[in-house]
């Protein structure tokens, strides 16, 4: 006869939190979006240029203003020259590289994650990309896909034509 392990009311009470958790945490409908460029620029120089938080502001075409708050992790608001406001907590920093999350946004998205990041190639240039997990909201996938790739793609264009002068 099998052996069944049982489990008190906590313990199921605690089993059950955790699976609620899971999948709150992990959205069913989550997309992805990956741009990338390469540059004939050594990865130190790329990232002095355009690995800080708020250095966006000096090589993103539609940006008017950056300001960080100072605090730890730092949070950043963006103003684009057209108006719009984008507030974003940085949620990790290594080697050439950093992660963030929108706090808030006009694009159409929930659960976003982005990792902005400069790699060495062999031939001593470098890779700049920059990608993100996100949920689309409601009938809004496309709409979410395009604001997001054109806000990469323009940026992108923008640091290639930066280091190349």
């Amino acid at each position: 006869m099998p052996q069944y392990q049982t489990m008190n009311i906590n313990q199921a009470v605690m089993a059950a939190v955790a699976v609620v958790a899971a999948c709150i945490a992990a959205p069913a409908s989550a997309t992805t979006l990956s741009r990338s460029v390469d540059v004939a620029v050594s990865p130190d120089k790329v990232w002095a240029t355009v690995g800080g938080f708020c250095a966006i502001g000096e090589w993103h075409p539609a940006i008017k203003s950056c300001r960080e708050d100072g605090k730890s992790p730092s949070t950043r608001t963006l103003v684009t020259k057209d108006g719009a406001t984008f507030v974003e907590l940085r949620t990790g920093r290594s080697a050439r590289q950093y992660a963030y999350t929108f706090l808030s946004s006009p694009v159409p998205v929930s659960h976003y994650l982005s990792t902005f990041r400069v790699t060495g190639k062999a031939d001593g240039g470098s890779t700049i990309t920059w990608s993100s997990v996100y949920t689309p909201d409601a009938g809004k996938a496309e709409a979410a896909e395009a604001a997001l790739a054109g806000i990469y793609e323009s940026g992108l264009a923008a640091i290639k034509a930066k280091l190349s002068n």
